[in-house]
């Protein structure tokens, strides 16, 4: 039996100035970093970096929504532009009940419970425990997607951390596959500027107080270190190509391979061999060479270390390289969706984005993409790693016959 081919016909964003899919391929072509230094919001008062959306989006499609989490709301403001773009409508194009919903989330709704507790940014920061970062992921948004669009199929969440949004992809796309369903909205979201997690990973020491925007989240730098924490949310609609063609949908891209892994070593430690990430990123390839690499180096120089390993390993120099985290810093589980939805309007649009910030201090050896690149995108690999150890990784390719 042939197997199903999964397609993404729709997908919507949002982040730090970005609310919708042409303002996010404005942020990629021109290179737009959208986060800001917000003060007295750190340890002992400190300023830190971070990708804050302004929009509170209490209204979604006629509702009121202004009682949900924000993880919720961001969830279903980009589920909703996913569903019209796909043209589902109402869903009425499928049964409810073979419609599944599944969404990542690394914080889940984090910061309300932050705000019903006694936690606040007033607290000792020396009393605060050194590894509160493993205990603080909850997942909510995925029932909220389901009731806002009445579908009555599976409605998952999945929480391991940062790949969360790609893993839920892979699970989308079993599956459809699988037969078990005929459609799915899958991504990630999450809404991390709390005291909880800017204390958390100042303590671990993975975010930087007290600088310029332009001094942290530097992907592939040696003379910056930290990564940016984030707001947004990623979604996309998958379907089969066969139910796409009978409906005359556009395609953006196909879902063609999905592996990972895990570290297996301590919940607050990862692989910095490498060698896991590159498992991961060999499966899905299986010898296929990608256009370019969109990776999920974020300015850790323990992450970005794996990053340059792995692809000296596969690619040396021949295929380009790129992380868009400079740009939209880093949204937890949404991180690698946005890296999809980058990789789709690379196909569609034709350029590979820029790493932008970085002078690839102490990354000489690695084919970056540092400004926009006009070119022909066939396929893109997609690298993502997550505070726990999982490696997860994604080709995204162009429809093709070849490609099966």
């Amino acid at each position: 039996m042939e197997s199903k081919r999964v397609v993404i016909t729709g997908y919507g964003v949002n982040a730090p100035n970005i609310s919708n899919e042409s303002d996010f391929r404005n942020v990629l072509i021109n290179g737009k970093c959208t986060y800001t230094v917000i003060p007295d919001i750190g340890p002992n008062g400190s300023s830190v970096v971070c990708g804050q959306i302004n929009e509170n989006f209490n209204i979604i499609g006629g509702n009121n929504y202004h009682r949900y989490p924000r993880v919720s709301r961001l969830a279903l403001a980009a589920a909703q532009d996913a569903v019209g773009l796909a043209g589902w409508g109402r869903l009425n194009e499928f049964d409810a009940n073979r419609v599944a919903v599944i969404i990542g989330s690394s914080a889940g709704g984090l910061l309300e419970i932050e705000e019903g507790t006694m936690f606040s940014r007033n607290q000792d920061y020396a009393a605060f425990p050194r590894l509160g970062a493993s205990t603080g992921n909850f997942h909510s948004t995925a029932s909220a997607v389901s009731a806002h669009f009445g579908l009555t199929g599976m409605s998952l969440t999945v929480g391991s951390g940062c790949t969360a949004g790609v893993d839920a992809i892979n699970m989308g796309k079993a599956l459809i596959e699988s037969g078990q369903i005929d459609a799915c909205l899958v991504g990630g979201a999450d809404a991390p500027i709390t005291s909880f997690s800017l204390y958390s990973f100042a303590k671990l020491r993975g975010i930087a107080l007290n600088v310029d925007v332009c001094d942290t989240g530097v992907p592939f730098s040696m003379s910056h270190d930290g990564f940016v924490i984030a707001e947004g949310a990623a979604v996309l609609a998958l379907e089969t190509e066969e139910s796409a063609l009978r409906r005359g949908a556009y395609i953006y891209g196909v879902v063609q391979d999905v592996s990972s892994n895990n570290d297996a070593i301590a919940i607050h430690r990862s692989d910095s061999s490498g060698k896991s990430m590159l498992k991961a990123l060999k499966a899905t390839l299986n010898g296929h060479r990608p256009s370019y690499v969109n990776s999920q180096a974020l300015g850790l120089h323990e992450n970005d270390r794996v990053e340059q390993y792995v692809h000296q390993q596969l690619f040396g120099k021949e295929v380009p390289l790129t992380s868009i985290k400079a740009m939209i810093g880093h949204p937890f589980a949404a991180a690698g969706v946005f890296q999809v939805i980058s990789a789709l309007q690379s196909i569609e649009y034709g350029f590979i984005p820029g790493t932008t910030k970085t002078k690839a201090s102490g990354y000489e050896n690695l084919p970056i993409v540092f400004e926009t690149r006009p070119s022909e995108v066939q396929s893109v690999a997609i690298t993502t790693h997550g505070f726990g150890g999982n490696n997860t990784c994604l080709l995204i390719t162009r429809l093709s016959k070849g490609l099966m």
